[in-house]
């Protein structure tokens, strides 16, 4: 089974009068890909309605047709999101061409299903007593070839980014963490003393060792990185397991995306900062003297298991770091969201742009102020309250209006040497021709144009107190 669609196909499996189509346009706008509906490809390519080639050519016939034109889809080079007929998964040579893509079924109450196409020209809508068989009789055969499930579009896009989102989750890591090899537990010493025996009673035996950090971002460090790889005694066929916030999951997501040349990892985020945000899409870094997650690799985890239950132990103070990320990402889509709308809007950029060529880097609104003040301060300062103060910059050099961010998250100017935060700004965003690029928000969706310097500084200065 696949763990996520990176590089892969999305498709839509599911009964009849399921939504596949809509969803699936909706889905593949999130994720910048096109849409094909199986059937009207093939309606397109014959000239023939379905309904007509059941009628003249017989429903064995059509199912030959119909596997065809499915691995013709799959066959395409550019990956895609593509709704599957109802009947697609009955034919063996089809679920067999389904193992190369990420196949998400969209179940569906049947009584719901016959109110939506009882009166349409399915060839196999016609009886409620036949129809309501057929359901029962190809449940097993969606979830044979299901990656995952999902009724809407947030839930199809956090399945295709390899999240699992769900209450409780914690106490189904055994099952989440793909396999039955060795698994290497990263986590911080406030995290692992909540959940410690919860994760163990999970894992079991399957726990190899456990790696307990210094809290905060002092774990992003060099000297951190190099103890645990000196500490780790597991082949390729291990998994790490970070649980915590952040700054846990950059640090441990870098040793498996570095040690032994890469192994797989799942990341269980226990913070709001996580589980908006920075367990998200694969970005794994380090600090240095110089600037924040400076040094890093793109490794997608196999797995994000967002447990919103685990907020429940989190101080404020750390709540109000998560804040920062959320007004972020509600600015970027521009409407309200919850945590698992949030996760879902970054999972879809961070799936249209892995490697942070293109929208991607729309996540760093704020960011480039904020970053630059957290190096200033020795990483003093927390990263909500610096992201706090960068979309206020952001906002400002937007032409927007700044009440959301002053009212939701309060931020106040910061004690820190001007020269040193301009300095650190410049090497994280490198200027171009005596410009700097900053992410800003346009008349119709997120920017990145570049700003004069004198004006960048002008406007990081009225950051600092």
């Amino acid at each position: 089974m696949a763990d996520h669609a990176l590089h892969r196909h999305v498709v839509l499996a599911g009964f009849m009068g399921s939504g596949k189509t809509t969803l699936g346009r909706d889905v593949a706008r999130r994720l910048g890909r096109s849409f094909l509906d199986a059937d009207k490809v093939i309606e397109e390519q014959t000239g023939r309605k379905i309904a007509e080639i059941f009628a003249t050519d017989g429903e064995a016939a059509f199912r030959e047709l119909e596997t065809r034109t499915i691995r013709a889809l799959l066959d395409s080079r550019s990956n895609t999101v593509i709704a599957l007929g109802g009947g697609a998964v009955t034919h063996a040579a089809t679920r067999e061409a389904l193992k190369e893509a990420f196949v998400v079924h969209t179940p569906v109450d049947v009584g719901v299903a016959w109110s939506r196409v009882r009166n349409s020209d399915r060839p196999l809508a016609r009886d409620e007593a036949t129809f309501r068989a057929l359901h029962a009789e190809r449940a097993s055969l969606y979830d044979a070839v299901a990656d995952a499930h999902a009724d809407d579009v947030d839930g199809i896009v956090l399945a295709a980014a390899g999240i699992h989102f769900e209450d409780g989750a914690l106490d189904k890591l055994d099952e989440l963490v793909h396999g039955t090899g060795p698994v290497v537990v990263i986590s911080d010493e406030n995290v692992w003393g909540y959940y410690a025996e919860r994760v163990k009673a999970s894992l079991g035996d399957r726990i190899a060792h456990s790696y307990i950090l210094e809290p905060g971002e002092a774990s992003k460090s060099h000297q951190v990185l190099d103890r645990l790889w000196n500490a780790l005694r597991v082949d390729r066929g291990a998994t790490i397991v970070a649980i915590g916030g952040g700054c846990v999951t950059d640090v441990a997501g870098f040793v498996a995306a570095t040690y032994l040349r890469g192994i797989s990892w799942v990341s269980v985020p226990t913070s709001l900062v996580g589980q908006v945000d920075a367990a998200i899409g694969g970005k794994t870094a380090i600090d240095i003297a110089g600037g924040k997650n400076l040094i890093g690799s793109f490794h997608w985890p196999t797995r994000v298991v967002i447990d919103e239950q685990l907020l429940n132990t989190l101080p404020e103070r750390e709540r109000r770091q998560g804040e920062a990320e959320l007004v972020k990402t509600e600015l970027l889509a521009n409407r309200t969201l919850g945590v698992r709308g949030a996760a879902a809007y970054k999972a879809g950029i961070c799936l249209q742009d892995p490697y942070d060529h293109g929208p991607r880097r729309w996540l760093n609104l704020g960011h480039t102020f904020a970053h630059a003040l957290e190096a200033a301060a020795g990483y003093a300062l927390t990263h909500g309250d610096a992201v706090a103060l960068g979309l206020l910059a952001a906002l400002r050099l937007s032409g927007r209006d700044t009440t959301i961010v002053e009212e939701r998250l309060k931020p106040q100017p910061v004690s820190v040497d001007i020269d040193r935060a301009f300095e650190a700004l410049l090497r994280d965003k490198k200027s171009l021709g005596g410009a700097i690029n900053l992410v800003l928000l346009g008349p119709e969706s997120p920017i990145v144009e570049p700003r004069p310097a004198d004006v960048v500084r002008a406007e990081l200065a009225r950051l600092i107190a």
